[in-house]
């Protein structure tokens, strides 16, 4: 009875000294945590603002497409917008009406408008003949989903037009009647053309009509760039200021221009090296097409990754623990699935929101390299400018904030 008294006391102690070491454990982090508000308020509020601002700022409406209406010189079709709008509705904004379709057409090419209509020569002659007239509609989309928008609006203008037609063609039917009982036979008018007189020939612009894939996976290479390199950094100087490699840095002495070239150039490695493995899957695996000069994509590849490390360096100068780090990295991931175009056009956000997402450097990323790769050119050169400014801009910063945790090493 001794013994099973002795061996139930001892694994009852045992088990205290369990529960002991366990709980201290526990109590150690939660004090830990709560000894860092600002990693905390991060980490509740941080999704919850970006879902908010998300939620404000989308509006989930297409802008209305910017359209130049082409009517031929000859022809006697109006020639005031005015006349037109009725019929329009809210998805169009006509701009100009014109009878240069070569101008017209490389408006449309350089993404200045969104929509060429091209009026045919006589759609009131074809239709009292009996014919069906073809109006041009031509637009210039990569995105599938902008391109199935582009044919949507296409037909309801037609649509529309067709009702005017019928309408006009019915209010004037009586006199036509009298018109037509001459000596000239009553024209007759088969039931397809009367319920359609026009009918659509839409055509896109753009050099290919890329899958959900090939158009997705420019931005896939942007956000990965981006995100690997403000993770990678995000870290780094961290670490550093927590195991005392700061306190040897200042003693050394080491400038703090030396310590952030050297961390650009060592992370710039990782990243292009990755990158160019990426883009090497891609087109060589998922066979996406490559238009553009491979040096422009290049170029974009160098700008994204270094306005990415220097935004990873300047959080790991404003954070004082690892967790902090990661946890911010993880926001901008979030902010920029949300806010830089990758899933949602930014013209269906706010205009303050959409600003604020040209400070990411992955908005311009993603656009750049979906116009080289898939187009073979962009109509976007300021956005190469843009993302250069936000790299030596997060790089001065970033340069700043190394010096002041030098001095307070």
């Amino acid at each position: 009875m001794r013994k099973l008294k002795q061996s139930v006391t001892e694994l009852f102690l045992g088990l205290l000294k369990v529960w002991t070491r366990t709980t201290a454990f526990v109590g150690k982090d939660v004090i830990e945590v709560i000894r860092q508000p600002g990693a905390l308020f991060s980490l509740i509020f941080g999704p919850f603002l970006i879902m908010g601002l998300f939620g404000l700022g989308y509006s989930g409406q297409y802008r209305p497409l910017t359209t130049v209406l082409v009517i031929p010189a000859d022809s006697n079709l109006p020639r005031d917008p005015a006349y037109y709008q009725p019929y329009l509705g809210q998805s169009i904004t006509l701009t100009q009406i014109t009878d240069d379709v070569n101008a017209a057409r490389q408006q449309l090419q350089d993404q200045k408008i969104d929509l060429l209509i091209i009026a045919p020569d006589n759609v009131e002659q074809n239709f009292m003949s009996g014919q069906q007239s073809s109006i041009d509609i031509e637009y210039n989309e990569l995105d599938p989903v902008r391109d199935n928008y582009a044919r949507f609006v296409a037909d309801r203008q037609v649509q529309q037009l067709n009702q005017a037609i019928v309408q006009q063609a019915v209010a004037s039917g009586e006199q036509y009647v009298v018109q037509s009982t001459g000596s000239q036979p009553p024209t007759p008018i088969s039931p397809e053309v009367i319920a359609a007189p026009t009918r659509p020939d839409t055509r896109n612009l753009a050099p290919i009509s890329p899958n959900v894939v090939a158009f997705f996976a420019p931005a896939v290479l942007a956000l990965v760039l981006q995100h690997m390199g403000v993770t990678l950094t995000a870290l780094s100087l961290v670490r550093e200021r927590l195991s005392g490699a700061m306190d040897i840095f200042r003693v050394a002495p080491v400038r703090a221009l030396e310590i952030l070239v050297g961390k650009y150039l060592a992370y710039m490695f990782f990243c292009l090296a990755i990158a160019a493995l990426i883009g090497v899957l891609l087109v060589g695996v998922l066979h996406m097409p490559m238009l553009g000069d491979p040096a422009n994509v290049a170029i974009v590849v160098v700008l994204l990754s270094f306005a990415s490390l220097g935004l990873g360096l300047l959080i790991s100068t404003l954070v004082d623990s690892e967790r902090a780090a990661v946890q911010f990295s993880m926001l901008v991931l979030l902010a920029s699935v949300f806010f830089s175009g990758f899933v949602l056009p930014l013209d269906q956000f706010l205009a303050p929101l959409r600003y604020a997402a040209y400070t990411l450097p992955v908005t311009h990323g993603i656009q750049l390299l979906q116009d080289y790769m898939l187009r073979g050119t962009t109509n976007e050169g300021w956005e190469l400018y843009a993302l250069a400014a936000i790299g030596v801009v997060l790089f001065l910063l970033t340069s700043v904030t190394v010096r002041r945790n030098l001095r307070s090493a």
